[in-house]
């Protein structure tokens, strides 16, 4: 079973947007998945909610947001959708159960200074100190023509953490959360998007 948590300590910073493609991804290739949210909004969990019957299935996983509860047997891909504010206990206690780890960061200077004390924090967890969960960047809504998008690479860098893929922004994705229809569930995906998502994909489906 592969186990994917999306955290970032922001509200705002494609949590969801990520969590819900990776699903849709994961069950087109004909895994049997399912997706948790932990965020009072409970954004993801309405998005399976409004998901069209047709497409590939995925599976609401109900987890305590003090508690792990573990994904039922069957599963082949966990995906946990965590809320903005994670951290201490409860990042630890989520942390331990992970087999990769998604920080998505936006070009945002708030959210460069929030995740500088999360990267942190994940530093001194014991599951990352002692290499037992494999943690991966993703910069989203990147325009690499902009001065911020530089700038969000150029902030990265001082991490020992790997950039695994920049994301563009994009009205196809802000159409995703609102219809239930990612851009994994339609027919060719639009080659600048395969590019975008390629590293990351390989990156999560690779054996340590």
């Amino acid at each position: 079973m592969r186990r994917i948590m999306v955290a970032n300590p922001k509200g705002g910073s494609g949590k969801s947007t990520l969590a819900i493609h990776l699903a849709s991804w994961f069950a087109r290739n004909d895994e049997l998945v399912y997706l948790a949210d932990l965020d009072r909004q409970q954004s993801t969990r309405n998005w399976l909610k409004e998901r069209p019957g047709h497409l590939a299935p995925i599976h609401h996983w109900e987890v305590d947001s003090d508690e792990f509860d573990k994904p039922p047997a069957n599963c082949n891909v966990a995906v946990l959708d965590t809320p903005a504010g994670l951290h201490g206990k409860r990042l630890k206690l989520f942390l331990n159960e992970m087999d990769k780890v998604l920080v998505p960061v936006s070009p945002s200077r708030f959210d460069m200074l929030a995740c500088r004390e999360f990267f942190e924090e994940l530093s001194e967890m014991k599951a990352v100190r002692k290499d037992r969960v494999d943690i991966g960047v993703v910069g989203m809504r990147v325009d690499p023509r902009t001065i911020a998008s530089r700038q969000l690479v150029d902030f990265l860098q001082q991490f020992d953490l790997p950039l695994i893929a920049c994301i563009r922004q994009a009205q196809r994705y802000v159409h995703a959360v609102e219809t239930g229809v990612t851009l994994f569930d339609g027919g060719t995906v639009d080659p600048v998007d395969q590019i975008q998502w390629k590293p990351l994909l390989d990156w999560l489906v690779r054996r340590r």
